[in-house]
């Protein structure tokens, strides 16, 4: 087990977590980005399982939110405001009309302070930060702090930790695109998942959920039994046509609280694990084309985003998973990613 750094353009730093077994996690202070993710394959051999930018400074920009840590909020907050204790909030529009990912200054554009630990079994890296209040509009102080770990079972668990001297919106993800071809060899229309979901949020033109929760079963949405996700990245449904021909839409999971991937091609399959209530499936229909990034140029379907958070929706409708966190009262939650 390892722990390396590298500074990129002398202001900011890369930590690379490296188990006993081929597996690696890349990760920046800026943005909690993970910029790449080493995995092997059933034959042994070691591909980039995510997709990263080939030029650092482009993390910049980033408006797909490539590898990001998301927050305060993760998800679109209609009309860029919401109520709270008798109080409206009004929030920077930075799509349409609407507040998406914690705004153009969320914590995907923070410098984290950042510390190492290091064991016989695992190396871990610890960044924190503290928002303000009102600080791109949200009341509170919030103190974050984010733990990624790798162990030698090759399973990498984001951990995160938030308490808030206010009532405040919190709803913490990982933006990561996963792509378990190796290398971006193709896009994701081949990867099969399979999770328990009795309910996903329907959504309106602008993305927003409606408030209504449709069952899922027996449509392009049920992936209860598994599917492969080219199953769905075609205009069949109103919903996929909304979404740009795929999936961008909440799912709430039911008695298990878990994703398995896979692809067959490497026989890779990744289980993601999680403390949260839900989560967005994003298969990159709004990627932008032609970016530079490690192993050629971006397209859309070319990775898979699984964004387990509860969903700023309860903002505005009955039915959600709640996104307030008490005054003084802590934040937990988890995301494990396991590779086979």
């Amino acid at each position: 087990m390892n722990i390396t750094t590298k500074s990129i353009q002398n202001k900011w730093t890369e930590f690379t977590l490296t188990n006993d077994y081929g597996m690696s996690a890349s990760i920046l202070n800026f943005g909690g980005i993970i910029t790449k993710m080493m995995v092997p394959d059933q034959h042994g051999k070691t591909e980039n399982v995510v997709l990263g930018f080939n030029n650092y400074a482009d993390y910049e920009e980033n408006t797909n939110y490539l590898g990001a840590q998301i927050g305060p909020v993760a998800g679109r907050i209609q009309n860029a405001a919401f109520k709270l204790d008798d109080k409206t909030y009004t929030l920077e529009e930075n799509e349409g009309n609407n507040h998406l990912h914690g705004g153009p200054n969320g914590f995907h554009q923070v410098i984290w302070s950042a510390e190492t630990s290091q064991s016989n079994n695992e190396v871990s890296l610890i960044l924190t930060h503290t928002g303000r209040h009102l600080e791109n509009g949200y009341p509170g102080n919030l103190d974050v702090s984010i733990t990624y770990t790798l162990n030698n079972a090759n399973e990498l668990t984001l951990n995160y930790q938030a308490t808030s001297d206010h009532d405040t919106p919190v709803a913490l993800t990982n933006h990561t695109y996963f792509n378990l071809s190796g290398d971006m060899k193709g896009t994701v229309h081949n990867h099969h998942v399979q999770f328990d979901s009795r309910y996903f949020a329907e959504l309106d033109e602008e993305l927003i959920p409606t408030g209504q929760l449709i069952e899922p079963v027996d449509t392009s949405f049920d992936f209860r039994n598994g599917r492969l996700l080219g199953d769905g990245l075609k205009p069949e449904t109103a919903q996929q046509i909304i979404a740009g021909n795929g999936y961008d839409h909440y799912f709430m999971f039911g008695s298990e609280k878990a994703v398995t991937v896979s692809e067959k091609n490497t026989g890779r399959t990744m289980k993601i694990h999680t403390s949260e209530p839900g989560m967005v499936l994003y298969t990159a229909n709004g990627l932008d084309e032609g970016l530079k990034l490690n192993e050629g140029l971006s397209q859309k379907y070319a990775g898979v985003c699984f964004e387990a958070q509860p969903h700023p929706a309860a903002l505005h409708h009955d039915g959600f998973p709640n996104v307030i966190l008490p005054t003084g009262e802590t934040y937990r939650s988890y995301i494990k990613y396991s590779f086979k």
